[in-house]
Order: C-alpha cells, then sequence, then structure tokens
C-alpha cells in the first residue's frame, strides 16, 4: 500500500474510530458529552467527508491533507479542553461556571454538563486529553504520508 492510501485510510479511520468511541461513551456508559466536547466531534465529522472524498474525488492529496488538517483541529481543541478538566486555564463556555440559585430555577439556563470536570479518565488522562494525544499523532501522520512522495 503506497502512502497516500495509507493517509486516504487513515483520514477515514481515525474520526470513525473516535467518533464511535465518543457515542460508545455516550450512549453505552451514560457520559453525556458537555459543549466543548461537541466542539470536538464537528472536526472529526468533517474529516470523514473529506477522507471520504480523497476515495473518490480528485486530487486525492488534497481532501486527505484537509481531512488530516481537521483532525488536528479536533484534536487542539481536545488539548484545550483538557487543560479546562485539569485547571490549567479557565473555559470560554457557560458550561464551566457554578450553577447559580437562578439557574437551579430555570433548568434549561443550567448546564447539563459541566465543561470542567472530566466524568472519565485512564491513566489521569481524560477523554478530552486521549481526543488530543490520538488526534494529533494522527493527523500528523496523515499529513506525513499524504505529503510524501516516492
Amino acid at each position: 500500500m503506497d502512502n497516500l492510501n495509507k493517509a486516504r485510510l487513515l483520514a477515514v479511520l481515525v474520526p470513525a474510530f473516535l467518533l464511535g468511541g465518543a457515542y460508545v461513551a455516550q450512549l453505552g456508559f451514560g457520559l453525556p458529552p458537555c459543549e466543548m466536547c461537541w466542539w470536538q466531534r464537528y472536526p472529526h465529522f468533517a474529516a470523514l467527508g473529506l477522507g471520504a472524498l480523497a476515495f473518490f474525488v480528485p486530487p486525492a492529496r488534497l481532501w486527505t491533507m484537509l481531512a488530516g488538517l481537521a483532525i488536528i483541529g479536533s484534536g487542539l481543541i481536545g488539548g484545550f479542553h483538557a487543560g479546562v478538566e485539569y485547571g490549567w486555564w479557565e473555559g470560554i463556555t457557560a458550561c464551566t461556571k457554578p450553577a447559580t440559585a437562578l439557574d437551579v430555577l430555570n433548568t434549561a439556563a443550567a448546564p447539563a454538563v459541566r465543561c470542567d470536570v472530566a466524568p472519565w479518565d485512564l491513566f489521569g488522562i481524560s477523554l478530552a486529553g486521549f481526543n488530543f494525544l490520538i488526534s494529533s499523532l494522527a493527523g500528523a501522520a496523515i499529513l506525513a504520508f499524504a505529503a510524501y512522495r516516492k
């Protein structure tokens, strides 16, 4: 398999795997996503579409590299989200503020899931942290494979 085909395959499999894991966590294990979790999913949806285009619409290298950039984008959002969870910096959304008495009365305004609390971790790494690690490495690999020509 040549490098472009490896990159195209990664450009579809990586976001499919990560989105699949997110939905298993959400639907199978009852871990609903916060606002920043959703932000991480959007670039993966885009990467899936771009990766699929790379199989059917020329120039394949362009679509593959755009998918790789989208995957890296999701990873960067995941890195920011992980930093919010670990308390390294403050989040920029309403889901990181403590609920007030008014929020409790008005349940529509109360954040359903807080962005600054990791609902699950493995070896001290949250789901957002894993997205950062996997997406950054995979996205870089996709770009490297797609850019390399024999």
